[in-house]
């Protein structure tokens, strides 16, 4: 499912327009990209659980030439921890 088709879904089972379903998801995106901006969790009870996790500086290899060493800094990334909910039906 794309971004459109999320839409369209999200308009008929809510009986909004696309439009206004786009601009709902639209502040849902940014609500959640700025919170983890600084560092916040957002904690959909159910859903799951957007956060971000520390990477730490290594070294890896270019596949290129193996011999050649680099050096990753370290880095945040965002990550996505379904909830139990979301699991379940998933598996069911």
């Amino acid at each position: 499912m794309n971004k459109a088709e999320l839409v369209a879904s999200m308009a008929e089972k809510s009986g909004l327009t696309k439009k206004d379903a786009e601009a709902a998801l639209n502040a849902f995106i940014n609500s959640v990209e700025e919170a983890l901006a600084q560092d916040d969790k957002v904690q959909l009870v159910g859903f799951g659980t957007f956060d971000v996790r520390e990477r730490k500086a290594r070294q890896g290899r270019n596949p290129r030439n193996p011999e050649q060493v680099i050096d990753i800094p370290a880095s945040k990334a965002p990550v996505f921890k379904a909830g139990k909910a979301l699991k379940d039906m998933v598996n069911a």
